[in-house]
């Protein structure tokens, strides 16, 4: 029997800093309204209605997906992918709490109005 994952889980082989950077992005998403935390077999899942961003663990890095309507430019996003007409995936790589910055909560923001 597979036991299903939990937001623990996804810390287990991380470093300190990485569960550090987690909770500060959780701390700006919940400052925004009511956040859900959906743990996947990959990733945590960041849900209002529905969900805005995705978090997956590295040893040492978060790698942020964000929800957005249109493309961004910045040399902080390492991948925008448009997954549809009007909606767009932008790939953060968070390196430690600092990273949660006024931009990154600007773009946390704009996703979290998209998922409502």
């Amino acid at each position: 029997m597979t036991t299903s994952p939990t937001i623990a889980s996804h810390f287990e082989k991380t470093s300190s800093e990485v569960r550090a950077t987690y909770d500060a992005l959780l701390a700006a998403a919940r400052a925004l309204g009511p956040v859900r935390e959906d743990a996947k077999k990959t990733s945590i899942h960041l849900v209002r209605t529905t969900a805005f961003a995705g978090v997956a663990t590295r040893r040492n890095t978060l790698k942020l997906t964000l929800k957005a309507s249109h493309r961004v430019e910045s040399p902080r996003i390492h991948r925008a992918e448009r997954a549809s007409a009007n909606r767009w995936h932008l790939e953060i790589q968070l390196k430690g709490p600092d990273d949660i910055d006024a931009e990154l909560r600007r773009w946390l923001s704009q996703a979290y109005d998209l998922a409502g």
